[in-house]
């Protein structure tokens, strides 16, 4: 409990489940989206005498959040908030996880899972977004509806503002658009041209935020939402998630050539960073596109090359017909009028791939002599 008059307490969802402590909600619904079964574990990590806030990241990974709630819950720790959360592998949580985060903040109890699951789900899971190529139609309208009952949930319980982790996915898929005119905050994805080239994700994606805009404006809810590009940076997770996957790949020797496209990308940190700026901001609004600078696969590959020359990493492009695809140019000026100073992407890949060696995740090869002239440079 907090025992000062000016600690704000908050509403907590936590994986489409809800319990209310007062007024404030912080709502993460990016990535892996699957309800767990069986119990749960409410996790608090205590600071008094600060507002508290909620995380919910739907992920596969037995550890609260993946890959952005994990940086989310660490970021807020350090700045004194009250995180509570859920996970999955309690044991796994609470011999690892937390250590990683801020070690003597942790304290869990076992709460029922039935309990949560019938406010806020109303008896619907959230299916693996990753899915919908597979089931499409029986996918995408639970993952819209379940986006919907948490926001009436969190209104019904009095939430006044909350945070929503979406995509950069529901923002850019619209060949209609002028492609030299930077990519911003007003720009949506076009459904139909999202079901004409079965691009699913981002049709379910951009469905379920418009349908979020949609119950927060009947609700009164004050609706704030944030649009990652890809997300790099160092894990905290002990598992690969997917956009960690997407450097992986090109360091292994897996991948022998690269693709002719191209890729916004953003550190993790300041996925993290975004989210308590647009919270803790009074007059934050609308939507704000968390994005560092694009690069198409070539300078992708040519960057790792420099950094870490002792992997296979390809030279060849798999398309050796057509020009490089230019890629779209998003505009973060909204989260930079915030005071948003962004980590460069080059600086970005190497933390990647460093935390990818630290957690064995990627063997550790002989550098080359070229290796501590590149440090300088960085």
């Amino acid at each position: 409990m907090c025992a000062s008059s000016h600690c704000v307490p908050s509403t907590i969802l936590t994986q489409g489940s809800l319990w209310r402590t007062g007024q404030y909600v912080f709502l993460s619904v990016a990535g892996n989206t699957q309800l767990p079964f069986g119990e749960i574990r409410r996790c608090q990590l205590r600071r008094p005498c600060r507002p508290s806030l909620a995380t919910v990241e739907q992920s596969a990974s037995p550890v609260p959040g993946g890959f952005i709630a994990s940086w989310l819950v660490k970021r807020l720790l350090e700045k004194g908030y009250t995180v509570r959360g859920t996970v999955r592998n309690p044991g796994g949580f609470s011999d690892s996880y937390s250590k990683m985060l801020q070690p003597g903040l942790l304290a869990a109890s076992h709460i029922s899972f039935t309990s949560l699951y019938s406010t806020a789900c109303k008896n619907q899971l959230l299916p693996s977004i990753f899915n919908l190529v597979i089931h499409m139609e029986k996918m995408i309208e639970p993952a819209i509806r379940g986006t919907q009952y948490v926001i009436t949930a969190a209104a019904d319980a009095g939430v006044k503002r909350v945070v929503f982790t979406s995509s950069i996915g529901t923002v850019y898929m619209n060949p209609y658009r002028d492609p030299i005119k930077p990519v911003d905050d007003t720009c949506w994805s076009d459904l139909d041209y999202c079901k004409k080239t079965e691009n699913w994700y981002c049709y379910a994606k951009t469905v379920a935020e418009q349908g979020a805009w949609e119950v927060a404006r009947k609700r009164g809810v004050d609706l704030v939402v944030v649009n990652p590009v890809l997300v790099l940076g160092p894990l905290l997770q002990p598992t690969v998630n997917a956009s960690t996957d997407h450097v992986l790949k090109y360091l292994t020797g897996s991948a022998k050539t690269y693709v002719n496209a191209a890729q916004a990308y953003v550190h993790v940190k300041d996925v993290a960073e975004a989210h308590v700026r647009v919270y803790e901001t009074p007059n934050a609004h609308g939507r704000y596109i968390c994005a560092e600078s694009t690069l198409h696969r070539s300078e992708l590959c040519r960057i790792l090359a420099k950094l870490f020359p002792e992997y296979p990493i390809p030279t060849k492009c798999k398309d050796e017909v057509n020009p490089p695809v230019k890629g779209y140019k998003f505009s973060n000026q909204r989260l930079k009028d915030l005071g948003m100073e962004f980590v460069p992407v080059i600086q970005c890949l190497y933390e990647t791939v460093k935390s990818l060696q630290d957690k064995g995740m990627l063997p550790v090869l002989p550098p080359n002599d070229q290796d501590e002239l590149i440090m300088m440079t960085l």
